[in-house]
């Protein structure tokens, strides 16, 4: 391997926004996130929508119009 172009790999505990923490390996120091495997709802079997930002509004409204 050439020296000195490969990025700094960092050992990270990341956090999920449902409070579950789990380690890893990456290229930033830290690292967080809105879903993990605890509370995604292909994992845990819910069936409720992951909106983050309004996105299905967004889209009912958008496509409504045309209709």
């Amino acid at each position: 391997m050439k020296k000195e172009i490969h990025p700094e790999i960092f050992d990270v505990k990341t956090h999920c926004a449902c409070g579950a923490s789990f380690e890893t390996t990456s290229t930033k120091a830290e690292l967080r996130a809105t879903l993990c495997s605890k509370c995604h709802p292909f994992f845990t079997g819910d069936q409720k929508f992951v909106d983050t930002a309004g996105c299905i509004d967004k889209f009912n409204k958008k496509y409504k119009k045309g209709a």
